[in-house]
């Protein structure tokens, strides 16, 4: 089982209570446009999602190319990457080449609003050394086009250093 930071708690908690606000916007207020589009930005993500879990790059399925992508911690990783390829470049492929297959995610919830979607999930995975790799994460996205433009990503980044630093990259 994964340690959890005290960090990583505070920073999830914050998120989910985000969620929880956003999602609190009074009934009345909200359109049948407002709802069809935060029904397909919703179908858009649990898409990929699933497709995700079944091999697929969930990062080519979902981001614009030019996309805004925050990791928040204290991390030398957290940091704001602009472009996907910078993103994946820097921040995933890390990670993922110390894993032996892709990260597959349970998702526990999606929210919508608007143009916001947030996902909450859990990523499991086997690093390069045989030992399991577990973290929970929410992300936040905002949508244009059917694509991420901006991204802010939360999760146990303890769990992530350890997978780097302990880890030799695949060949």
């Amino acid at each position: 089982m994964t340690r959890v930071s005290v960090g990583a708690l505070r920073q999830v908690a914050l998120a989910v209570g985000f969620a929880a606000l956003v999602m609190a916007a009074p009934a009345s207020a909200r359109t049948a446009a407002d709802g069809a589009r935060e029904d397909a930005n919703r179908e858009i993500v649990r898409a990929a999602f699933e497709a995700w879990a079944n091999g697929e790059s969930v990062f080519e399925a979902l981001l614009a190319d030019d996309v805004v992508w925050t990791i928040h911690g204290s991390d030398p990783v957290s940091r704001t990457y602009t472009g996907r390829d910078s993103f994946v470049e820097d921040a995933s492929m890390p990670l993922v080449s110390r894993l032996t297959g892709p990260v597959v995610p349970e998702v526990r919830q999606i929210w919508a609003d608007g143009d916001t979607v947030i996902v909450r999930f859990d990523g499991t995975a086997t690093t390069t050394s045989g030992a399991p790799y577990e973290n929970r994460f929410v992300w936040i996205f905002q949508m244009a086009d059917e694509r991420v433009v901006r991204a802010e990503a939360f999760l146990d980044m303890t769990a992530y250093r350890a997978v780097v630093d302990n880890n030799r990259p695949r060949d």
